[in-house]
């Protein structure tokens, strides 16, 4: 049986403040020595360089939200947001049948981590998004309590990705972006979509331990050899 955290009894322990409980949070899987089974996207790998991969994703679901504030606060914010989601700010939904009596008790439901955390420019504001478990579809997530929170699909789609690692800062994502950019250039893709920041590990990791991803959206013609990630 994989481990899993109570995480609603460590809101409680650290009362409502979300700086306390990230951290605590964090400090028990340490203490424990648990390794957590991280559940990322499915995708194949078409080409594969040291830091450089062309891959094709399949399509998933991710709860998401809008955060108009500066890079670093946007990420931290958004993760405020979504963590609280999967961490039972939500109302599950349940077959209901015509029986008596009516109860008005609202139940909610622990959605396991998943990784990364991917943050994304869009008209002037940040999209920060959290990858939903596959075991779930749209109609059987829970529904988020915070309306800032939202539920969709995300397509399958051709992405050039280029890892790196280091610390969080704006200034390397865009140094890294840029190469990104450079590479796709060189290799005849055209972007499709706008950079993604994609982080998978949590704050206590190191640095220079940290992975990290820029990842951009392309097309390209013609066949490419594809092997399994």
């Amino acid at each position: 049986m994989e481990p899993r955290l109570d995480m609603n009894a460590i809101r409680r322990i650290a009362g409502v403040s979300w700086s306390i409980v990230i951290p605590l949070l964090l400090t028990i899987w340490i203490s424990a020595g648990v390794t957590m089974a991280i559940e990322e996207p499915d995708y194949a790998i078409l080409e594969s360089t040291k830091d450089f991969e062309l891959r094709r994703y399949d399509s998933y679901i991710v709860a998401e939200t809008l955060v108009e504030a500066a890079f670093d606060d946007a990420g931290n914010e958004g993760f405020r947001r979504l963590f609280a989601y999967i961490s039972g700010q939500n109302r599950k939904k349940a077959a209901i049948s015509m029986t008596a009596p009516v109860s008005q008790k609202e139940d909610y439901e622990e959605i396991a981590m998943t990784a990364p955390v991917n943050q994304q420019r869009e008209a002037g504001k940040w999209r920060v998004t959290f990858m939903m478990p596959s075991e779930y579809t749209l109609e059987t997530l829970p529904e988020p309590l915070d309306d800032r929170v939202e539920l969709r699909e995300v397509e399958g789609k051709l992405v050039a990705a280029l890892k790196y690692s280091g610390t969080w800062s704006r200034k390397r994502y865009e140094q890294k972006r840029e190469e990104l950019e450079s590479l796709i250039q060189k290799r005849g893709l055209r972007p499709v979509g706008e950079p993604v920041f994609a982080r998978y590990n949590p704050p206590f990791i190191p640095w220079f331990l940290r992975r990290n991803e820029v990842l951009i959206p392309v097309s390209k013609s013609g066949k490419l050899h594809i092997r399994s990630k």
